[in-house]
């Protein structure tokens, strides 16, 4: 077998090689199960061949799909364009137009029953990963500067939150997004809005928005690449999709649940009159508990005024000044007392020393006679201490006389006036 010449500029290979290859290489992939979402289906009567667009929930790819028209005309449940379906074929590469088609031999119709249970199964791995985790939920702010809104064009969803919000606070202001709301380009229009909005900084917070409808309706919003967007996202979202059995897991994600479109209108914005009131009764218990404070106050300072320390401010210092007078009297008193006894202590302590003093018993005719030796006096106590020529100085009441010893005389009894002479 002879190879084949490398390829290169200057040995190409044709078209019909490369298809060959292509065909061949598609060829080795056998049959498959594939899921999807029919967005188109062509069937015209007596034609052999149906053909179908199957397309990826979430994402912008798609597929062309060709089948027996009886699997159509034969499904248990009406295929229609919008319809989740899972089919087995096998792809084909046709050479002479350079295309691809999965040739399908059976199709699975996914009921409700499969669409919730699979809801399910993705609910438990996204809480499971913790993206329902309440620590992961940003803060609506209290009055957004802008609101993104994400809905379906001229919806009644799209309605009433302008609408009721506005009414609430005429100030606010929207950046609309208008996208479908259902269906297999739902998902990818959503993504980009999301994306263009989470951009912008002036927006604040946004709301996903639609009104009620079937579990395939609300199929979107329960989409696991649109959910992992919302917690990925830095603006705070809003999920108000539905009304309020309705629980598609964009609620869960999303940083706040609003029952209905309504709801988050009223939830992503104050309520002007209802502020307005709210400031005016709170003035209103301001300044009522201003008044109360003032009130208790004034009665405490006319508490305080009353009392006598503050009424008469002197009397203190008045009682206390008659008591001082009355202990200055007292004090006076004792001390006049105290010399009064003591003065007529000392006077009899002067009588009596007056009494037994020198003076007295001179006064009394006694008399004191001393030896003049020289200039040196001795009292004369005995008859012994003036012998006969002792010069003498007797001391008299008024005054003092010189005399001489001419004699002595001894009493023999102290008490008789007669004694004997020497």
């Amino acid at each position: 077998m002879t190879e084949p010449a490398p390829n290169s500029a200057e040995h190409p290979w044709p078209v019909r090689s490369i298809a060959i290859k292509v065909a061949q290489w598609i060829d080795r992939l056998g049959s498959v199960w594939v899921e999807g979402q029919i967005t188109q289906i062509s069937l015209r009567p007596g034609a052999r061949t149906a053909f179908l667009v199957l397309r990826d929930p979430a994402a912008d790819m798609s597929l062309s799909v060709t089948c027996d028209p009886q699997l159509l005309r034969g499904s248990p449940v009406p295929l229609q364009e919008g319809s989740r379906v899972v089919v087995y074929g096998k792809l084909s590469y046709f050479t002479g137009r350079g295309t691809i088609s999965l040739r399908v031999t059976e199709i699975r119709p996914v009921g409700i029953g499969e669409l919730l249970a699979r809801i399910e199964r993705l609910k438990a791995l996204l809480a499971a990963e913790g993206l329902f985790d309440p620590r992961l939920k940003r803060p609506i702010p209290f009055l957004p500067k802008t609101v993104g809104l994400i809905t379906g064009r001229a919806s009644a969803a799209e309605h009433d939150v302008l609408t009721v919000a506005r009414q609430r606070w005429p100030a606010v202001r929207f950046e609309v997004r208008n996208t479908a709301v259902q269906g297999p380009t739902a998902v990818p229009q959503i993504l980009a809005a999301l994306a263009e909005l989470d951009r912008r900084p002036d927006v604040d917070v946004i709301v996903l928005a639609r009104g009620g409808g079937s579990v395939e309706d609300l199929l979107p919003f329960s989409d696991e690449t649109l959910c992992r967007a919302i917690v990925a996202a830095t603006t705070p979202i809003v999920s108000a999709i539905g009304h309020e059995p309705d629980n598609p897991l964009s609620d869960y994600v999303a940083d706040l649940r609003a029952a209905t479109p309504t709801d988050a209108a009223k939830r992503i914005v104050p309520d002007a009159a209802a502020e307005l009131g709210l400031i005016h009764e709170l003035r209103g218990r301001s300044a009522a508990a201003l008044r109360g404070w003032v009130q208790r106050e004034s009665r405490a300072l006319e508490q305080l005024r009353s009392r006598p320390v503050l009424a008469d401010p002197l009397r203190g210092l008045e009682q206390r000044h008659e008591e001082v007078e009355r202990l200055r009297t007292a004090a006076r008193r004792a001390v006049e007392h105290t010399l009064t006894a003591e003065t007529t202590a000392t006077r009899h302590l002067r009588d009596k020393l007056t009494a037994v003093g020198p003076a007295a018993t001179l006064a009394r005719g006694y008399a004191v006679v001393q030896r003049v030796s020289g200039k040196e006096r001795h009292v004369i106590r005995a008859v012994a201490d003036a012998p006969p020529g002792s010069q003498l100085r007797i001391r008299v009441a008024d005054g003092a006389v010189t005399a001489a010893t001419l004699g002595t005389q001894i009493l023999t009894d102290p008490d008789s006036p007669r004694g004997g002479h020497r």
